[in-house]
């Protein structure tokens, strides 16, 4: 099962795609992470990567590509995956499938879980994180039992600063002039699903996995 999750910021995706590969044993590959690895193992596009990241500068086309090939290849992707992150484009979708071609597979299904912008907003200025552990709150969805203070272990909560109208509708702006292509392109190919995000997080579970139980591979 070769899947492709794709998201808002803020929709729970990666929630999402850790419940899918504890449910089906497949590993999800974000782009961060490929791009770790490849450093990491010293690669020649590994080193090529670290140079752009370095450098503060965008890692071409053609060296994500290659990072994508070699990372589909492994052993532990023969049974499927959930692609996080990539593909960005167009292009990158038609590259994609080419190295899929080439490895004997194809993308089962594209899983979209939709939020409106509206709601995303909400989300992300309600949001308080603890200063000490990290855990995490909303003032209107999960308020703690005392205000500004976390239930779990008394520590101060804050506010990222990241977390506030402005930033969002910027990043969501991105995120839908990026995207809105990449949706078109799989649902012309008949492997668009498209989820509602508002609804409770073992809700948006159960319809992300009813749709892949009656996907055939």
């Amino acid at each position: 099962m070769q899947l492709l999750m794709m998201g808002p910021p803020g929709a729970g995706k990666g929630t999402q795609a850790a419940k899918l590969v504890k449910k089906f044993s497949i590993p999800q590959i974000s782009t961060g992470d490929m791009f770790r690895a490849a450093v990491k193992e010293g690669t020649e596009l590994g080193k090529a990567a670290k140079a752009c990241m370095d450098a503060g500068k965008l890692v071409p086309d053609e060296v994500t590509i290659g990072i994508v090939r070699e990372r589909l290849a492994k052993d532990d992707c023969k049974n499927g995956f959930i692609l996080d992150g990539f593909p960005r484009t167009v292009e990158q979708a038609d590259a994609l499938k080419k190295i899929l071609a080439e490895l004997g597979m194809k993308l089962t299904q594209v899983l979209n879980i939709h939020v409106p912008a509206e709601d995303l907003i909400e989300r992300a200025v309600g949001r308080r994180i603890c200063k000490n552990c990290g855990a995490t709150y909303h003032v209107k969805f999960h308020p703690t039992k005392v205000a500004g203070t976390c239930d779990d272990c008394g520590g101060e909560l804050y506010q990222r600063g990241d977390d506030n109208e402005a930033t969002m509708k910027k990043r969501l702006s991105v995120y839908e002039a990026s995207t809105r292509p990449l949706i078109d392109y799989y649902k012309g190919a008949g492997i668009y699903t498209e989820i509602d995000g508002r609804q409770a997080i073992d809700k948006v579970t159960e319809d992300l996995v009813s749709v892949l139980s009656s996907v055939k591979d």
